[in-house]
């Protein structure tokens, strides 16, 4: 009996136009996307081709491309992660807290904050942002969608500016 072969370490790598079809298809496919009401064509606009000052970033399981993350420098005394996300398929394996890592490392070591938003309705990552060190500065009702606020996070490594 053959033993089974492992499964490939992850590979995070920065965003090459060839990643925008099974970007598009795993992110249309998937919450809290559907439910803020985005469309493939949002997303082809989004990734057609990716917007000037964002850092793009995949993160690729056994060669397919599992997991996407977009930071945009320069927002509030940090950089701003606009989106993360991991395919479906792929959830449950530490895919989204290693690529949360890999662009952390990046963000921290020219800045001391990075922002993020999350859907008030999407517990599960409300959970994984806290888990990560992330703390709820506040809402923004009705931001994306009626009835729904968007709640900004924050992770810092210190103050922006120091006391002199």
């Amino acid at each position: 009996m053959r033993e089974p072969r492992p499964a490939a370490a992850p590979v995070i790598r920065a965003f090459q136009p060839e990643d925008r079809e099974p970007v598009v298809r795993f992110l249309n496919d998937s919450d809290p996307w559907k439910r803020l009401n985005y469309t493939a064509a949002d997303w082809n606009r989004i990734f057609t081709p990716l917007p000037q000052g964002r850092d793009g970033y995949v993160i690729e399981l056994d060669g397919a491309v599992a997991g996407v993350a977009l930071v945009r420098q320069k927002f509030l005394m940090g950089d701003y992660l606009e989106l993360l996300a991991v395919a479906p398929w792929a959830q449950g394996r530490g895919l989204g807290a290693a690529l949360l890592a890999h662009l952390e490392r990046i963000v921290f070591a020219r800045t001391k904050n990075v922002f993020a938003c999350v859907s008030d309705f999407n517990e599960g990552a409300r959970r994984f942002y806290r888990k990560h060190g992330y703390q709820e500065i506040g809402p923004m009702p009705n931001f994306l969608i009626p009835g729904s606020a968007e709640i900004l996070l924050r992770k810092t490594v210190g103050p922006a500016r120091t006391a002199g």
